[in-house]
Order: C-alpha cells, then structure tokens, then sequence
C-alpha cells in the first residue's frame, strides 16, 4: 500500500507497511478541534463515548470560544480528536508498521491497536484525566521546555536539592521537558542555563506530569486498570517507557500506572522507528506537535497528518 505525504516537498507516496502512526497528548488541544468531523459518520463515536462515562463530550470538540479548559476535558477531547481521525482510515488503511503513542497518546495508540476497546479507553482516559486533574490541584508545578540541553545535562540540572524538578520528556535531541514544583523549576532551570541552555518554554498544563508528583494519581489509575480488559496488539505498540515494542502479553496495568511518574522517551522512540525500518509518520489527531518533533530528530522519516476528512480522503487516496 502507498500513501501520499505532504508535509515533505518531493516525498510523493510511502509505503503504509513502512509507517508509524503516532497519536499526541495532552497540549495540542484547540478550539472547535472535532468540528470538521461533526457531519462524518465517524462522529457516532461522540455518542458512544457520551454514553460511556454518561456526560457529554461534544461541546469539548465543538465549542467557538476556547480550547478545554481543564485537564480532564483536554486528555478526553485529545482522545477523541485522535479516534475521530484514525476511525475514518482504520478499515480501509488497515493496519501500519507499528503504533505509538506520546503521554496520553498512548492509550489511543493501544485503542488504534484493538488493545483496548473504545468505550473502555473513553472510561480510561476521562478517569486519568479526572485523576491528574486532582493531583494538580493539590500542588503548586508545570512543565518547562528547555533548548538546548542534553538528557544527561537536564537531569544533572534538576539534581538539585531538594530534589523536586525532574526530565519529564526527552523529545528531541537537545530537547527535554523538565517538570516540578516552582521552586523546583526555577532552581533547576538557573543551573540548566549555567550548563547552556538558552531557551526555556512554559507547557499549557497545570502541573507536574510524568513525575513523582503524580504518585496518587497513578495509585488511583492501577486501581481503575484492574478493571479494564487488555486484548494482543494486530501490530506492535511502543512503550513510552521502553521506548520499544511491548510484547503482546505486555504489563498495560502496570506500564499505564507507572507512566504516570515516569518520564516520555519519545527520542529513543523516534530512532527506534527509523532502525526498525520505518521511513513515514502519520500523525493522528489536533495538532503537529510530533511531527515537528520528527523533522527535529529523525529529519529522513517523512510525515504526514490525519486531522480532517480531507487530510483522510487524501491518505486513503495514496492506498494502492
């Protein structure tokens, strides 16, 4: 199978059997991010999520003003944004090389996957999301991009005492997330650019994900895990922990909870996919944040989004 790509001037088609389809997290949200799906027949999956967790789900996708304001609404309508788009290819596209997922793209990944089902993974991430909402609110933290910084640089950067700012992300070669309490921050972010650093970017999120500050948010998310049934991957999923291939009898309750406190290797993810002979990236959802991550780290993988009907139609068009 082919498909057409055009984020890249000259890529032409790629080989779907040579993709990674990728699903973002939480930060790409915007407003009215599901309103180009709302005539799609794939917006029935609005309905079945809206009788999953038993409230509504449209006005996240849909509303004129702003983007979700709250952590809980941003995970769910990041979610649903992602499962918009890939339901729209999934039958006639079939399944890529691998599947990934960045944070909260992970559970969309293993839905893309058949890992998870829908209406379990809509249940999942709306509980995730209501459980980092909380932890948030009971501390005073965020996330910092810092540019340019080595992971060995950041953590040496965040071995500060008291020891309360931590690599969050490492997303691109000289691009890491640090994440914290504020002081934390500030302490940390002080010694980064004494070791170089020259930029540092505050994330739109209201707390300290991927760290130890969500150590009672993942407590409550193992206990809602043991409630979810988790099925074999139709193709491997890699693990933001690993930054490789989970076996198909994979830990999930496990690795979901502790992803929790435990940071993104989106890079090692990222040259993971080139040397397993990868060679295009479908970003499945709002924004584009992963493949400018990709441009940055992995500058041969060709990209291409799937966040429109059109941007479907033009992907199903390439298959052959």
């Amino acid at each position: 199978m082919q498909v057409h790509t055009g984020d890249r001037d000259g890529v032409g088609e790629l080989d779907w059997s040579r993709c990674a389809v990728a699903f973002p997290g939480q930060g790409g949200q915007g407003p009215r991010m599901g309103l180009a799906w709302r005539d799609h027949e794939v917006w029935e999956l609005v309905e079945r999520a809206e009788a999953a967790v038993g409230r509504a789900v449209a006005p996240m996708l849909l509303d004129r003003a702003a983007a979700p304001q709250t952590t809980a609404d941003a995970q769910l309508a990041v979610f649903m944004a992602s499962m918009l788009a890939w339901e729209a290819v999934r039958k006639a596209a079939g399944p890529p090389a691998l599947f990934a997922g960045h944070s909260l793209g992970q559970i969309s990944a293993l839905t893309a996957a058949g890992v998870l089902a829908f209406e379990d993974a809509v249940r999942l991430t709306a509980r995730r999301g209501e459980l980092t909402e909380a932890a948030c609110r009971g501390q005073s933290g965020g996330m910092v991009a810092v540019l340019p910084i080595s992971v060995d640089a950041a953590e040496k950067a965040c071995g500060v005492p008291p020891y309360d700012c931590w690599v969050a992300n490492d997303n691109a070669p000289g691009q890491v997330v640090l994440a914290g309490t504020e002081t934390g921050l500030g302490r940390a972010a002080e010694a980064a650019r004494a070791l170089g650093a020259e930029k540092f970017y505050r994330l739109a999120v209201p707390g300290a994900f991927h760290t130890p500050l969500m150590a009672e948010a993942a407590a409550g998310f193992g206990d809602h895990l043991r409630t979810v049934a988790f099925g074999a991957p139709v193709r491997p999923v890699l693990s933001n922990a690993t930054a490789r291939p989970a076996p198909p009898d994979a830990p999930w309750r496990r690795l979901l909870s502790e992803h929790l406190v435990s940071p993104v290797r989106w890079r090692e993810s990222q040259e993971y996919m080139v040397a397993a002979g990868v060679r295009g990236l479908v970003e499945v959802g709002c924004g584009r944040t992963l493949s400018k991550l990709a441009h940055r780290t992995v500058p041969q993988l060709a990209t291409c989004q799937l966040d429109t009907p059109a941007a479907a139609d033009r992907l199903l068009d390439g298959l052959s």
